[in-house]
């Protein structure tokens, strides 16, 4: 379980921090409950939004890093390789990189002289374009297509294969039914043969499933029937904001799977 820790002010779920003495307490929080990475990241990824700069960024992420080092386990959310860097420096295990090592030349080099891990995930055009009528001819194949593609480059770079997961990117730059259809399509993801990973926590498509139009949010409860679902599926890896109620859902999935094997 990897908990979500969002150092800004404008992050979509409505959960980001900005002091980071609160973020510092989140984190603490977050692995108390079962999370075994806390995702800290310092710039929105959220439909619509521009982003910020390096030293922003680096305001944000690096007094939380500073304070957790050396006590929890975290990873990096971001596409820039110094924020990546010092990140690394601090005891960050994990790259997790939304634009799949294309937002900066410089990251994959970080990643490997760091023999961090790394995520890679599908997005559809950038954050502040990619809900903006996203289309595909058939969104699994193009996405595993896509995901393929960024393995072969990040093992060329250096990068050793069994430290790399996929994620298809839940909600960005895509429907309620693209989304669905990867949901439902995970087996042709893990036929790439890299744990993938699902973050479904808290995403407009799952308000909108059950009724809502306009949601920008989904539910608590939604968000942890998909990732059961997905689990079911084969998923291993879960980015969620609720981290109790993921764990505790997620084990009473093993205990039943447990049984049924």
């Amino acid at each position: 379980m990897i908990g979500i820790l969002n150092v800004t002010p404008d992050s979509f779920s409505g959960d980001g921090v900005i002091e980071a003495a609160s973020a510092v307490a989140q984190a603490r929080r977050m692995v108390a409950e079962g999370a075994a990475l806390v995702d800290v990241g310092g710039t929105s990824t959220r439909p619509g939004s521009e982003g910020v700069s390096l030293d922003e960024e680096l305001r944000r992420v690096v007094p939380v890093l500073e304070a957790v080092a050396g006590e929890l386990p975290v990873s990096i959310d971001t596409s820039k390789a110094e924020v990546a860097r010092r990140a690394l420096e601090l005891g960050a295990v994990m790259v997790n990189d939304v634009t799949a090592l294309r937002g900066d030349p410089e990251l994959a080099g970080v990643v490997t002289d760091g023999g961090a891990y790394l995520c890679l995930m599908h997005m559809l055009g950038e954050p502040r374009t990619m809900q903006d009528d996203p289309r595909y001819d058939d969104v699994v194949s193009e996405v595993v297509r896509f995901l393929e593609e960024r393995l072969a480059f990040a093992v060329g770079a250096g990068i050793a294969e069994e430290r790399v997961c996929v994620d298809p990117g839940i909600g960005f730059g895509k429907t309620v039914e693209h989304n669905l259809e990867l949901l439902a399509r995970l087996d042709e993801l893990l036929a790439l043969g890299r744990p993938v990973l699902v973050g479904a926590s808290r995403k407009r498509f799952l308000g909108r499933v059950l009724g809502d139009p306009q949601a920008v949010t989904g539910p608590v409860s939604a968000g942890v029937a998909a990732s059961v679902l997905a689990y079911e599926r084969g998923a291993s890896l879960f980015r969620v904001h609720d981290v109790r109620e993921h764990v505790e859902a997620l084990r009473a999935a093993q205990a039943v799977e447990a049984v049924a094997s």
